[in-house]
């Protein structure tokens, strides 16, 4: 009897299906909390968030989001989007997306990528003005412009209004996990631990 119950619970968890990502709306789109629907005009589907975005020189890469944090009407409709810009010589560092894939387009400039699968195959390529290139939703994943003198531009869809955004090094080494533990988990010494958190 118990066995013919195992085989029952194998069956119906092999055929289960888990769905993590935007839930769908059942209206045409989400109207914000105490604003009427006869009010909206075209204005409520237009953002002008990246009219006006500086250029910007530094250290590492800029990234200007588009989400429904800031543009309203993407709440619910699965989808964002970002400006992100690579000034000579910067990196995105290593990251991850939990509930998004990313679909990076290059602008400007040529930008180097790479992605980590969860086999923990390294995949890497050279992009140029007009190239594509998705990351999946929670694989990490990178971008570093190398040159000495362009700064790279380009745009990226998601496919979340909300995708996420866990930023490694900074996950890892500035949560406050102990230097024990991240000591045994990669194999490194007391120093090397101090220094990676100094970052």
């Amino acid at each position: 009897m118990s066995y013919a119950i195992f085989l029952v619970i194998a069956l119906l968890l092999q055929n289960a299906r888990v769905h993590a990502a935007d839930p769908d709306i059942v209206t045409d789109f989400t109207v914000p909390a105490g604003v009427n629907v006869s009010s909206l005009d075209g204005y409520f589907f237009t953002s002008t968030v990246l009219r006006h975005v500086p250029i910007l020189n530094g250290t590492a890469a800029t990234v200007t989001p588009v989400n429904f944090k800031v543009f309203p009407a993407l709440e619910g409709l699965g989808v964002s989007f970002a400006m992100l810009q690579y000034p000579p010589q910067t990196l995105n560092a290593l990251h991850l997306h939990p509930r998004g894939s990313e679909l990076l387009y290059i602008v400007q400039g040529v930008l180097d990528v790479g992605l980590i699968d969860s086999t923990n195959k390294l995949f890497t390529q050279t992009l140029h003005e007009g190239d594509l290139f998705v990351f999946p939703k929670g694989l990490a994943h990178y971008q570093i412009n190398w040159d000495m003198q362009q700064t790279v531009k380009a745009v990226a869809g998601f496919s979340s209004s909300n995708p996420g955004l866990i930023r490694l090094p900074a996950n890892l080494f500035k949560s406050g996990v102990s230097d024990e533990v991240l000591e045994k988990s990669f194999g490194v010494s007391a120093d090397t631990v101090k220094n990676l958190k100094g970052f």
